[in-house]
């Protein structure tokens, strides 16, 4: 099972929106650099404004940041779109036949381990915040934070 597509996105959006001069960036101009339809980006904003990291207001171009990028986690991301479905990271098949000794305790025996996983991995989006992210894009294009900052379309 996958963890949405949603959870990138809100990233990308997020960073989009710190790197775009104020009023710029819409749903459309979003949409083009993730490669969407403008509905999923109003749709993943209207998650992160529920969530208070964003303000976007409907009929205004443009939505803004309530907190800096280095304020926001990963995990905040994570659960403002709803990126892991109800059940969890990891699901055991449904329905295994209950005649088999095996069918009948691997749900048992994997929860735990599956539930741990979880967690490790919440830990570390709860330890990432999205400026991360950014100092991570930087240097992969070679460049300082003020660079990309600037070749993104935003202010140091």
């Amino acid at each position: 099972m996958n963890i949405s597509t949603k959870f990138p996105v809100a990233v990308h959006t997020l960073i989009l929106l710190s790197v775009s001069a104020p009023g710029t960036a819409t749903s459309e101009m979003i949409a083009g650099s993730v490669n969407t339809n403008p509905v999923v980006i109003r749709r993943i904003t209207g998650m992160l404004g529920r969530a208070g990291l964003v303000e976007a207001r409907a009929g205004v171009a443009g939505s803004r940041l309530k907190k800096s990028l280095d304020e926001i986690t990963l995990l905040d991301v994570y659960k403002a779109v709803g990126a892991v479905g109800t059940g969890g990271l990891f699901a055991v098949h449904e329905s295994p036949n209950p005649n088999c000794e095996v069918a009948r305790n691997i749900q048992g025996a994997m929860n735990p381990i599956f539930l741990s996983a979880q967690r490790a991995m919440e830990q570390v989006l709860e330890q990432t915040t999205v400026a991360d992210v950014v100092g991570d894009m930087s240097q992969l294009e070679g460049l300082s934070l003020e660079e990309f900052s600037l070749l993104s379309g935003g202010s140091a």
